[in-house]
């Protein structure tokens, strides 16, 4: 069975909604995202859904899936966290990367569902989402609009 690993890059704005999508609803433990200053560096390490894949559908060979998955930033210079959880065991799922508007678009906004969200600041825009493992089969597809 060949296993497809997704690269992504988003070095200037247009390539930062794609590189959203694909990491929209990847799972991701409090205690997984390290802020290395020294490194310039955030990451983000947790489970992706795979919606290239289930956008396809069962009769198109698509599938429910996830892998784990690196989301990177480098050139870093500030990191801060809004409603963060104090339980590093806390799963935060991030629904999207956009720029944030705040502040005229300088940086970066990763929001999560219930409200968490981390304000990246960067030298220049370089962000990359990689897969580190081979899938495996997911319970459901996200739902976002369940009340």
């Amino acid at each position: 069975m060949v296993t497809e690993h997704l690269l992504l890059r988003a070095e200037k704005a247009d390539d930062l909604l794609p590189l959203s999508a694909c990491a929209q609803d990847m799972a991701i433990r409090a205690a997984d995202v390290a802020w290395i200053a020294r490194e310039r560096r955030l990451v983000l390490v947790g489970n992706r859904f795979r919606w290239e894949n289930a956008t396809r559908g069962p009769k198109h060979g698509g599938d429910t899936s996830r892998v784990r998955s690196a989301l990177r930033f480098d050139f870093v210079t500030g990191v801060q966290r809004r409603h963060w959880p104090a339980n590093t065991d806390t799963v935060l799922a991030l629904l999207a990367v956009t720029f944030d508007d705040a502040d005229g678009g300088d940086a970066l906004l990763l929001s999560f569902a219930g409200g968490a969200a981390l304000r990246v600041s960067q030298e220049v825009l370089d962000v990359t989402l990689e897969d580190l493992s081979g899938p495996w089969g997911a319970l459901a597809i996200p739902d976002h609009d369940r009340d």
